[in-house]
């Protein structure tokens, strides 16, 4: 029996009618006591909500209520936002990116093995923003990443001591941009050869050989990447795109965040990451697919569509009650937005720049709808 119990004398109650509002009336048999009771079935909506967001459905697909009743339930549920967990736990390897919702708004993600750990909404992938993204995280012994700008001066700032590993395949795709699949140049030819070929470096001998192939190759088109024309007066290299991939692979050779995962290996033992492809394939290829499903989606909600996919992979996550207790709310957050972008006097009483990295709230709200208008 699910009868309730009497706050009075504890017996148990039986029905008695319904209220006015609709809600069952209870009597307790012992005391006369009444009570109204409904019960609250939010969290079970709000898991069906989130198993229509995380899967492939349409409404109509998916829905067991009419499409005008699942979609009035749904706005509560818009308005939360699922916002990453601080939890101190350290892990051996970290994967951080950054998957694009406009070309304004980017989210930031850093993630384990087996979990996503933090997000971050931001304009741009800055060193601000790569900054509040690392703080939400413990520092890992060795974290990899795609080399986004800004990121290099937010890693020596917040995690000090965490050793960088450069994705390998993006270091690849940015020489084969510059050489182009099908280089003319012999020059170019060796080089993508030797840039697909860093992908199979797998121990110290191997990279031991691949940096001797590539000063081997260096020493032999020095003279060839030199020449030039004069154009109005001024130099201009006739190699231009294969000098630049040149110069980009000699600042990784000689920051050492190509082949920090080898080091470790020697280091540490066991096997260590060399690509983004967990994040690549275990985190943006999941969102941007699960986006793809709902599209049509307004901004605000592909954001927070983004940031529901990644609290229900981390480790942390609440029960359906438990969010609903204790997620942010659209009001609040407008509160926080209203709070960063408050202008800030500087010592010499001249205002500070302020609100970087954060979007601005109005834009992203439907005219005249107040907060309740997401499309």
């Amino acid at each position: 029996m699910n009868n309730p119990k009497c706050e009075l004398c504890g017996s148990a109650m039986k029905r008695n009618g319904t209220a006015k509002s609709g809600a069952r009336r209870w009597r307790c048999k012992a005391c006369g006591a009444s009570k109204t009771h409904r019960i609250d079935s939010t969290a079970k909506q709000l898991k069906s909500f989130l198993a229509w967001l995380l899967g492939k459905l349409s409404i109509e697909e998916f829905a067991t209520c009419s499409v005008d009743t699942f979609r009035r339930r749904a706005e509560r549920f818009w308005k939360m936002w699922p916002l990453p967990s601080y939890t101190g736990e350290i892990h051996d390897v970290v994967f951080v990116d950054g998957i694009y919702i406009t070309r304004k708004l980017v989210i930031l993600i850093a993630c384990s093995r087996e979990h996503v750990l933090a997000w971050h909404l931001a304009e741009s992938e800055c060193s601000a923003s790569w900054a509040a993204l690392l703080a939400k995280a413990a520092p890992p012994s060795m974290v990899v990443t795609d080399g986004g700008s800004g990121f290099a001066k937010a890693v020596r700032a917040i995690w000090p001591d965490t050793r960088v590993q450069r994705c390998l395949v993006h270091v690849a795709r940015n020489v084969r941009a510059k050489t182009t699949l099908h280089p003319q140049l012999d020059c170019g030819r060796e080089l993508l050869e030797i840039a697909r070929s860093l992908t199979k470096v797998k121990d110290a001998d191997a990279v031991a050989a691949w940096l001797a192939g590539y000063a081997e190759w260096c020493a032999k088109w020095e003279k060839f990447l030199r020449e030039f024309t004069l154009k109005d007066g001024k130099k201009q290299y006739a190699h231009e795109r294969l000098r630049s991939a040149r110069h980009s692979l000699n600042k990784l050779v000689r920051e050492g965040t190509m082949f920090t995962f080898v080091e470790m290996q020697q280091e540490r033992g066991g096997v260590w990451d060399a690509t983004n492809n967990v994040i690549e394939g275990k985190v943006n290829s999941q969102i941007r697919e699960m986006l793809h499903a709902h599209r049509g989606l307004s901004t605000m909600r592909r954001i927070k569509a983004a940031f529901w996919w990644c609290y229900m992979h981390s480790e942390c996550r609440a029960s359906e009650a438990e969010m609903l207790r204790t997620m942010k709310t659209d009001e609040e957050v407008e509160g926080l937005f209203a709070l960063a972008s408050k202008p800030k006097s500087r010592d010499d009483g001249a205002p500070e720049e302020h609100g970087r990295g954060l979007p601005d709230w109005s834009e992203m709200k439907m005219s005249g709808s107040g907060n309740a208008g997401w499309f």
